[in-house]
């Protein structure tokens, strides 16, 4: 078992402006099945829609923004959670001071950044 804070795992940088994100659970720690992540976008930063053919699992832990899929746009806030399945295009979009979030994403080669595996 390992217990830790997310405030003691370091944020890094994701190449969007005012995006960052901590791998709070990865390979790294033994994870075989499933990486759990969290997001902090700072106001009117966006990460732009894209996809991959991975599920993600969200929980929206602070603020608020905007999640689109390219067609519907869902305002979203504290206490939200979401289910984006594989190959649907999303992206998001901070609307309030901070949208942070927990993401958790299958332990996949092509998901996870080679400094995150064990």
């Amino acid at each position: 078992m390992f217990v830790g804070h997310y405030k003691d795992v370091p944020e890094k940088d994701t190449g969007f402006d005012g995006v960052t994100i901590r791998w709070l659970v990865s390979p790294k720690l033994g994870a075989k099945n499933y990486a759990m992540r969290y997001f902090v976008l700072r106001k009117g930063a966006e990460i732009p829609i894209h996809q991959h053919d991975w599920e993600h699992e969200i929980f929206i832990v602070r603020g608020e923004g905007i999640i689109t899929n390219g067609k519907e746009e869902f305002h979203v806030r504290e206490g939200n959670f979401l289910y984006v399945p594989p190959n649907e295009p999303h992206g998001y979009r901070a609307t309030g001071e901070t949208l942070e979030f927990l993401c958790i994403i299958p332990a996949k080669r092509e998901a996870i950044p080679e400094d995150e595996w064990a």
